[in-house]
């Protein structure tokens, strides 16, 4: 009678010891070092947790002068962040949308009460009446991300599921097209952040010049400005060498961000500290092409104002200009002060928020600065990292017990046993879970299989009173298995 016990006990210690090497490990700021050694020292102490940071690459505008330091690792094998280290940015070329507006308006191309209708004449849609001055401040009353249909919503669901690309095949013909189906709703006027909004006004901008957007961009700021290493990228194979590896809390490296239609939102731009250091030196002083765009226009709430693309929020008696960007794996922020003529670029290859670090150097008092906030909140996270780890094992442990069950039944369970540790292990977010409970649960798992394999002769195969609906719940589980495997692998 004592011999079930024993197995599961010895096999589940087994399985532990072995979850041991596989044991998740969220990322964490290394030591590592390059560049300025003096500002490298100071992001590091802005840095309240180095927990949930891989490597943050840094510049700091001061009096003209521009430092910039690496701080952490690009990437999994330990290569350091260097001043010429590419990240995905993520929103941040909003701003640089934003001041394309606002040249093209001092150039007489546009004028920023010009609806879409007339920049962009193929727009007939609902949208075709907003303007570009609404548009670029988030006020046209546009979706943030425009979702037309069940298979929009599957696609971006199973995205961020499977840390995949929530923005491919949004080419700017789709772009084009979500304007016929999205138009201005009852918040028009009102801030309301719309990446839609953005990406329309971008394209729009294109059409406009008879050009496309990254061309556009090209000619008109990026080149005056000596920004080289910015790359808008359409395709896989415009990635730039020598790029960070963006991560997610549970170590898990998600694809880039790739689509052509929204990279005036800033989908598919990666750029460095270095070239960053120039868009905020250049529009902090004015010299910027477009570089009233970061002017606020309109109020968005109490301390806070937006221009074109630029927010301005006010931290006590001091008044920051900024935006901050985010994607799968990335985070950054760029932001200026006109009055004491700072700006900083903090750029971090997590998906840990960067902001308070931005602010932080800029010398916003920590209590204003706030704390980096997870994605989700801390505990959807350690919520996912601790149900997911056990479920499975301690089902099938239950399962396994039973008196009366078959071999139908336990088949999936032991399945389940293995794939639910599996999800823990890539969605949980283990910068706030202690990553030594998933071999706890790993061991759960292992003690359950044990069961099942001692008991499996004795087992009938389908004893159910009606056999061909547990035939269905078997083809079921495998079939919902097999997707979830697919989007854990790929």
């Amino acid at each position: 009678m004592r011999k079930p016990p024993v197995i599961a006990l010895v096999t589940g210690v087994v399985a532990g010891l072995a979850g041991l090497g596989l044991m998740p490990r969220e990322p964490r700021l290394t030591a590592q070092t390059t560049g300025d050694a003096d500002l490298a020292a100071a992001a590091r102490a802005a840095v309240e947790d180095p927990k949930g940071y891989r490597g943050l690459s840094v510049a700091l505008i001061d009096g003209g002068q521009v430092r910039t330091a690496g701080l952490g690792d690009r990437d999994r094998d330990g290569n350091p962040v260097e001043s010429g280290t590419p990240f995905e940015i993520g929103s941040v070329p909003k701003v640089l949308t934003g001041m394309l507006l606002a040249q093209q308006a001092a150039a007489g191309a546009v004028r920023p009460d010009d609806t879409l209708g007339v920049t962009w004449p193929e727009v007939t849609g609902p949208a075709h009446e907003v303007t570009l001055a609404e548009l670029a401040s988030h006020r046209a009353g546009l979706p943030r991300v425009a979702i037309g249909s069940v298979g929009d919503w599957a696609r971006v669901l199973w995205s961020n599921f499977s840390a995949g690309n929530p923005y491919a095949g949004q080419n700017v013909d789709r772009i084009r097209a979500a304007t016929d189906e999205h138009g201005p709703g009852d918040g028009r006027g009102r801030v309301a952040y719309s990446n839609f909004g953005m990406a329309v006004l971008g394209q729009a901008l294109a059409a406009n010049a008879g050009t496309s957007y990254p061309d556009l961009l090209d000619r008109e700021l990026l080149t005056p400005l000596g920004m080289t290493a910015t790359v808008l990228a359409t395709d896989p194979d415009a990635l730039p060498a020598g790029r960070a590896q963006g991560a997610k809390s549970s170590g898990r490296t998600p694809d880039p961000w790739i689509g052509a239609g929204y990279a005036p939102a800033g989908i598919g731009v990666w750029s460095t500290a270095e070239d960053l250091a120039r868009l905020v030196s250049a529009t902090a002083a004015g010299t910027a092409p477009g570089a009233d765009a970061g002017d606020p226009r309109f109020e968005d709430t109490e301390r806070a104002r937006v221009g074109y693309g630029w927010f301005t929020t006010r931290y006590g008696d001091r008044e920051i200009t900024w935006h901050n960007g985010a994607t799968g794996g990335f985070h950054s922020y760029v932001g200026f002060d006109r009055a004491t003529g700072q700006g900083v670029v903090v750029l971090g290859n997590t998906d840990k928020g960067v902001e308070p670090i931005g602010l932080r150097l800029l010398g916003v008092p920590q209590e204003s600065a706030g704390t980096a906030s997870p994605v989700l909140p801390t505990w959807v996270g350690a919520g996912m990292a601790l149900l997911f780890t056990f479920i499975g094992g301690l089902s099938l442990l239950g399962t396994a017990l039973r008196t009366a069950v078959d071999r139908l039944t336990v088949l999936p369970a032991a399945g389940w046993a293995l794939l639910y540790p599996a999800l823990g292990h890539q969605l949980g977010d283990w910068s706030a879970v202690p990553g030594w409970l998933w071999p706890v649960g790993f061991a759960a798992s292992g003690a359950g299989l044990a069961l099942v394999a001692y008991r499996w002769r004795e087992l009938p195969v389908n004893d159910a009173t009606v056999p061909w609906r547990r035939v269905a719940s078997l083809v079921g589980s495998l079939a919902a298995a097999t997707a979830l495997t697919v989007a854990l692998i790929s």
